[in-house]
């Protein structure tokens, strides 16, 4: 525990699942400050007392977080501000897994892919205003989905579909993906595996902007199906994959065990900053080893991933 005393965490998607899970761990750790966020001030404020009552601690702070929209970021960005106290672990957590109808957001954002542009947007917000700690670590949501090995789960090809679409331009490919524009023929469990490969490109392009001593990760929390982040599922996904992975011995586990794989995560070294760490490959479950598949490791496409959130989200690392 001392190893986390007199820190500070910020952790999306709190009141519910692996963010509850993950704040409920860092205060039982040792951190000093856990700043809790939610899109409802009311209900992060509720979850900021339950997180209390179960640890027995009073280092939550709550904080109104609404990743979709860009005024509420700012707001979050004015308060944390306020309260000037450097944060040493930011835990992008929030993430959906999309429904079988296309969905977007008021700015025209495929609903998986949404998060990262607030995660972008309060990234970006806290690295400007000297928010993050010199030694500071982002740890963000990824997925198995991402390695192509899952059943029922695919991506892109992002240089294909830019050759056809795009005039062989990946950045305005990937940007099509954010917005699941015209020439992407929605399918659900595609769109979060997408998701989740620009994510990991985005935290490896990330990686080459931040300041030395700073670091960070893409991180699976792994095959967790007893959270929230199913309710938008399709049918063949949640009454049939997810019922049997929940039978088959290792298949599965805990939100406790995968909110685990965050914090070892934060702990990480500055040499593998940039990197997805999952399960083993074809795993969903187990200890988490850096990705070493090619598409992950694609320079062309983590940096057409970077500038087209930098163009959706309309902010960019000075």
């Amino acid at each position: 525990m001392d190893r986390f005393k007199g820190k500070t965490a910020l952790i999306t998607g709190t009141t519910s699942g692996l963010g509850h899970a993950a704040a409920r761990m860092l205060a039982i750790e040792g951190f000093r400050q856990v700043i809790v966020t939610g899109r409802s001030l009311a209900r992060v404020q509720e979850t900021a007392a339950q997180l209390a009552a179960e640890t027995k601690t009073q280092v939550f702070t709550p904080l109104k977080l609404d990743l979709d929209a860009p005024t509420s970021v700012q707001s979050a960005l004015v308060e944390l501000v306020r309260l000037g106290r450097p944060i040493d672990f930011l835990l992008l957590n929030a993430g959906v897994i999309p429904g079988k109808k296309r969905v977007l957001t008021a700015a025209g954002i495929e609903a998986a892919q949404a998060p990262l542009i607030g995660h972008h947007q309060l990234a970006v917000g806290l690295l400007g205003a000297n928010l993050l700690s010199p030694n500071g670590r982002i740890v963000i949501t990824g997925s198995e989905a991402a390695r192509g090995d899952v059943p029922l789960f695919s991506y892109t090809d992002v240089a294909a579909f830019a050759a056809e679409h795009n005039e062989g331009d990946r950045t305005a490919a990937v940007e099509a993906l954010l917005r699941s524009g015209p020439n992407v023929k929605y399918k659900p469990n595609r769109a979060y595996a997408d998701a989740k490969l620009v994510v990991a490109w985005w935290a490896a392009a990330l990686a080459r902007r931040l300041p030395s001593g700073m670091a960070v990760y893409a991180v699976s929390p792994g095959s967790t199906p007893d959270t929230k982040g199913l309710r938008n599922a399709g049918l063949a996904l949640k009454w049939l994959l997810v019922p049997l992975v929940k039978l088959i011995p290792g298949m599965s586990h805990s939100p406790e065990t995968a909110a685990r794989r965050y914090l070892q995560a934060s702990e990480f070294g500055t040499d593998v900053s940039g990197q997805f760490f999952a399960s083993a490959p074809k795993k969903l479950t187990g200890p988490i080893e850096a990705m070493r598949q090619p598409h992950f490791h694609d320079r062309a496409n983590q940096e057409a991933a970077w500038q087209a959130v930098v163009s959706v989200s309309g902010v960019d690392l000075s």
